[in-house]
C-alpha cells in the first residue's frame, strides 16, 4: 500500500474506503474464529470419546444416576438429624487439628516466601546471579501438588499431621514466594538506598526498607492462603494425614449407617470454611484499606 502521508497535492491522494476496509477485517476475524471454534469443539470431541472408551463404566449411562448417592445420603441424614448436634461436637477435636495443620503449614511456607522472595527479587537479592536458583526452586515447590508430596512423606515419617505440615507448607512456601516478589518488585528503593549509604547490612535494607511498604499486602495474601490451606489439610486427610479428611474418609467407607456423620462433617468444615473466609476477608480489607473511622 502506498504511503500518502506526504502526499504532494492533497486533493489526488487516493481515495480509502475504509468502512469497506473495516468490514474485510471483521469477515476475517470472524472466518478465523469459526476455524478456531470447529477445530475446538472436534478435539473435545474426540477427546471425551478417547475417555469414554477407556473409562470402566459409560458415562452417558451413568448421568440419570448422579443424584442418587446424594439423596440416599441426605435422606439417611435426615432420618437421623437428631444426631447432628452431637456428632459436631464429637469432630471438634478433629476440626481443630485440621485448623492446626494449615496454620503451622501456612506460618513455616509464608516466613520461607518472605526469605525466598526477598532473594529472589531483582533490585534487592543479595546475589543477582542466583536468582534463577531462587526462582526455579519456587516453582518446584509449587509444581508438585500436596498430596503426591503428603503420600511420600507418608512412607517415611508414617500416618499424621506432619506429613501434611511440611507438604502445605512446600507448596505454600512456592505460591506465597511468587506474590510475595511480585509485591517486593512494586517497592520503593530510596529507604534501600539511603540504608545502604549510611552503611546499613542486607538484612537491616530488607528489614527497615521493604518489610514496612509490603507487610500489608504479604500478610493479606498469607491471610488468603490459609483458607486454601484449611481445605488442603482436610482433603489430605484422606490419604491418612489426620483431621477431620481421615474421619470423612472413614464415615464414607462404612457406607450406610453413617451417612449421618459424613453430613454432620461437611456441614462443620463448610461453616468452619465460610466463617474462616468472612474473618480473614474482614482483616485483609483493614490491612490494605486501612481501618475505617
Amino acid at each position: 500500500m502506498a504511503d500518502i502521508s506526504f502526499w504532494p497535492e492533497p486533493e489526488k491522494r487516493p481515495a480509502i474506503d475504509t468502512r469497506a476496509h473495516y468490514l474485510d477485517m471483521t469477515r476475517k476475524k470472524r472466518m478465523y474464529g469459526g476455524i478456531l471454534l470447529v477445530v475446538f469443539v472436534a478435539l473435545m470431541a474426540s477427546g471425551f470419546r478417547l475417555a469414554e472408551m477407556r473409562n470402566a463404566g459409560d458415562f452417558l449411562a451413568g448421568l440419570p444416576m448422579v443424584y442418587q448417592f446424594p439423596a440416599e445420603v441426605l435422606s439417611e441424614a435426615w432420618a437421623m438429624r437428631g444426631n447432628l448436634p452431637g456428632l459436631f461436637l464429637e469432630f471438634v477435636p478433629s476440626l481443630l487439628e485440621t485448623i492446626n495443620i494449615a496454620g503451622v503449614a501456612t506460618l513455616i511456607g509464608a516466613l520461607g516466601a518472605a526469605f525466598l522472595a526477598l532473594l529472589s527479587t531483582r533490585g534487592l537479592a543479595p546475589w543477582p546471579w542466583a536468582l534463577p536458583l531462587y526462582r526455579r526452586t519456587m516453582d518446584a515447590f509449587r509444581a508438585v501438588p500436596e498430596i503426591v508430596v503428603a503420600l511420600v512423606l507418608i512412607y517415611i515419617f508414617g500416618g499424621g499431621p506432619v506429613p501434611a505440615v511440611i507438604a502445605i507448607a512446600l507448596h505454600t512456601c512456592g505460591a506465597l514466594g511468587k506474590l510475595f516478589s511480585e509485591v517486593a518488585e512494586n517497592a520503593d528503593l530510596k529507604p534501600v538506598e539511603g540504608l545502604a549509604s549510611v552503611g546499613g547490612t542486607w538484612p537491616q535494607r530488607m528489614w527497615l526498607g521493604i518489610i514496612p511498604q509490603v507487610a500489608p499486602n504479604w500478610l493479606s495474601y498469607a491471610l488468603l492462603r490459609f483458607e486454601i490451606n484449611v481445605r488442603a489439610s482436610a482433603i489430605l486427610g484422606f490419604v491418612g494425614s489426620g483431621g477431620i479428611g481421615y474421619d470423612l474418609k472413614i464415615a464414607m467407607q462404612w457406607g450406610a449407617g453413617k451417612y449421618d456423620q459424613v453430613v454432620a462433617i461437611f456441614l462443620l468444615l463448610f461453616l468452619t470454611i465460610v466463617a474462616i473466609d468472612q474473618l480473614s476477608g474482614h482483616y485483609r480489607d483493614r490491612l490494605v484499606k486501612g481501618a475505617k473511622p
